[in-house]
């Protein structure tokens, strides 16, 4: 990967801090096994680098075209997918969900009551495409009743479970109640894999091949998918656990990886893997406004429109996510757009960075952010669950952002 930090308007001696910091807290102490980052600004990479090794059972180094488990960093991907179809008229934010997914007519919401005691109630009006991009559609990871940060049936087993469709999931949805009335709540859940379906009902067109044909292909990510090509197998890396005792080890083998097979559940909240170049690629498209090298994905305008923040009145995550609820982001100082979380600015996120910057991460502590303002993305890969056990972006913003010289 060509690398010219002047041409990014980047200082190239600042930027080492990030090889220093790396090397220093978290490769040499073993806090992580290994970990990439690329930093990208003015359409020139400014930044990339590899730490430490990808299969620390079989002695193999981080390399640049090291395949990852992206996770939730799945989610922008899918939000794109989606926006590309309304860009063709198909459907409208405001649409309920029910008009695509006819097993979601007749959900309902379970209200609890100060005594603990449910019942189950009409929703104030239908689940909106909109409601389901932002979170807020009152679906969790619970599949029966029960609050969204406790109890149920968690949504990874299900969407794990043999002969898992999206067609099957949404269904099986559809039967669930709500935790939350639409649009009142932020619940972190499965509501990204409902995108994924009415990816499939909009396009007529399976999830993954959709992806391939409307994304992947045209932006030339090569490495992206949901699951391992036979061929590229031996660059996949190991995913490591830190414990409660703060030791790192083993939780999947490269070689033993599920992302080895295909895949019968295609989720669009968390199925992929993919390269930092690929991911760099998506990023760089953002932030261009929806195109790079003549290949147009979305609209300017859309690009907009998925990255400025929905919440009503403007609020911030904090003033609608549930008590004890999860996000790859942290909730002060930060909206939520179109699948993607949007800083606020830094007065208010208390972090160096740009007001409209918008961001995500994912189950390994996968990172990315996007700064319009400055005209720089950040692509930060590792494999450590769980995520949140470090706070890397605030401490590559720290880093980052300094080295700015123009």
């Amino acid at each position: 990967m060509k690398i010219d930090p002047d041409a990014a308007g980047l200082d190239a001696g600042r930027l080492q801090r990030i090889d220093e910091h790396l090397e220093a807290r978290y490769i040499t102490p073993g806090k992580i096994a290994g970990a990439q980052v690329a930093v990208v600004r003015h359409g020139a990479v400014g930044y990339f680098r590899s730490f430490g090794q990808m299969d620390v059972e079989r002695a193999k180094p981080v390399e640049e075209d090291t395949i990852w488990r992206i996770y939730s960093m799945t989610k922008p991907i899918t939000g794109v997918a989606l926006l590309s179809l309304y860009e063709k008229g198909l459907f409208q934010l405001n649409d309920p969900v029910d008009r695509f997914i006819p097993s979601w007519k007749n959900m309902k919401v379970e209200e609890r009551a100060a005594d603990g005691t449910t019942r189950l109630v009409d929703p104030v009006r239908p689940v909106s495409v909109k409601d389901v991009m932002m979170h807020m559609g009152g679906l969790g990871f619970a599949l029966r009743a029960g609050p969204a940060e406790s109890g149920g049936i968690a949504g990874p087993s299900i969407r794990n479970e043999s002969g898992t469709t999206l067609e099957t999931l949404a269904d099986r949805v559809g039967e669930a109640p709500l935790t939350h009335q639409p649009g009142t709540r932020w619940v972190y859940g499965l509501q990204t894999d409902i995108c994924a379906r009415l990816v499939e009902v909009l396009s007529g067109r399976r999830f993954d091949d959709y992806l391939r044909q409307t994304i992947f292909a045209p932006l030339g990510m090569v490495d992206t998918g949901f699951s391992v090509p036979e061929g590229s197998a031996d660059r996949l890396s190991g995913l490591y656990r830190r414990g409660d005792d703060k030791r790192v080890t083993l939780m999947e083998d490269a070689g033993q990886s599920s992302y080895l097979r295909e895949r019968s559940f295609l989720s669009g909240g968390g199925g992929l893997v993919s390269t930092t170049p690929d991911y760099l690629r998506f990023v760089q498209m953002l932030l261009n406004g929806g195109e790079l090298d003549g290949h147009r994905i979305l609209g300017r305008k859309t690009i907009e429109l998925m990255s400025t923040n929905h919440l009503p009145g403007g609020g911030e995550l904090k003033d609608f996510a549930v008590r004890g609820g999860y996000g790859e982001v942290g909730f002060d100082g930060n909206g939520f757009g179109l699948t993607v979380a949007v800083g606020l600015g830094p007065a208010r996120t208390a972090t160096i960075g740009s007001a409209g910057e918008y961001m995500w991460g994912g189950a390994a502590s996968t990172i990315f952010w996007v700064d319009p303002a400055e005209d720089l993305a950040v692509v930060f890969m590792t494999q450590l669950m769980p995520s949140g056990a470090f706070n890397f972006r605030g401490q590559l913003k720290a880093i980052v952002y300094p080295a700015i010289v123009d």
